[in-house]
């Protein structure tokens, strides 16, 4: 198991390391988090807390994959997608705070970017792995033929935002990355693929020592930057473990959340009504009365029960 600690450890210690260094960086640079007014009222003694923390993190995965991956193209690639949406969030985050644009990046610049990156990812993992997908127990695959990268871009798309819609407590979106992407390290191991088990590896140390400064109260926010960049990490993951379909269930929490939003908005147009008392979930059951920290664990429970499902669903599917 020595394999497993090295990156695990080494990815970690940078990036608690990099917080003496980072975190009052940041809040020389005023670099604080706006808190929304329409939020629950406990969350405004937040405001002003360092955000753009993803850095850290990010920072750390890149260094430690760098020096103790094989550096293979697919793991290059998933990197470059985590790199790619984390600089993007990046330049979010700048506007939003530094720049005090309310709505930072334009979304049809910020989608764009996204859609990019994620067409080159499909691609290269058509041109390497074909355009086949697994089909969760069915044990059969379908061939998406000329489907399969604008299958990728809603995937990786869907990743990104889903993650971004989860960070909105403290400690809530790193953990839930950090069960999923320890999740995507047994996968990768099983297939034999050292190259993107030593990155999932990397991206668990570094969102583990991330962690201790992002677990309530949090001493920093993630930001964009770090949202995005674990929803293109993550997206690319599952595209070049060929586990496209199994995400959905791994990730279940993202969905949830995703698609609380999505409800959330639709019930709202359409009939002036609510589901949620607020969206996205998370907000559900705070105004419900659960506490932050209460919420945050029993989301981290929900992600590694879905996690071993969808690990145990993968063992049991054959294709």
């Amino acid at each position: 198991m020595t394999w497993m600690a090295i990156p695990l450890i080494t990815s970690w210690a940078i990036s608690l390391a990099l917080g003496p260094v980072v975190i009052p960086v940041l809040r020389r640079l005023k670099l604080g988090q706006a808190v929304r007014s329409q939020g629950p009222l406990r969350h405004l003694s937040k405001s002003g807390t360092p955000t753009m923390g993803g850095v850290m993190f990010i920072s750390a995965f890149v260094v430690a994959t760098l020096a103790l991956s094989d550096r293979s193209p697919s793991t290059l690639v998933v990197l470059a997608s985590g790199l790619g949406f984390g600089i993007l969030g990046l330049i979010d985050d700048f506007l939003k705070v530094v720049m005090k644009s309310t709505l930072g990046l334009r979304a049809r610049y910020k989608l764009l970017v996204q859609v990019g990156i994620a067409v080159f990812v499909g691609m290269f993992a058509q041109a390497q792995l074909g355009t086949e997908v697994i089909v969760p127990l069915l044990s059969t695959r379908w061939d998406l033929g000329v489907l399969y990268v604008p299958f990728a871009v809603v995937l990786m798309l869907g990743s990104a935002n889903g993650v971004n819609l989860t960070d909105g407590l403290d400690g809530l979106a790193a953990g839930v990355s950090l069960i999923v992407a320890f999740a995507f390290v047994l996968i990768a191991s099983a297939q034999g693929n050292a190259g993107l088990a030593v990155l999932s590896l990397c991206l668990s140390g570094s969102l583990a020592g991330f962690l201790m400064y992002n677990i309530h109260p949090a001493k920093v926010f993630m930001g964009d930057t770090g949202a995005l960049a674990l929803g293109g990490t993550i997206g690319a993951l599952a595209i070049m473990t060929k586990t496209e379909l199994f995400l959905p269930i791994i990730g279940a929490v993202f969905v949830a959340e995703a698609a609380s939003d999505i409800i959330q908005v639709v019930a709202f147009r359409s009939t002036g009504k609510r589901v949620f008392r607020m969206a996205p979930l998370h907000h559900h059951f705070e105004l419900g009365g659960w506490s932050e920290r209460r919420v945050v664990k029993s989301f981290w429970l929900a992600s590694l029960a879905f996690g071993v499902l969808g690990l145990i669903l993968i063992s049991l599917t054959r294709a």
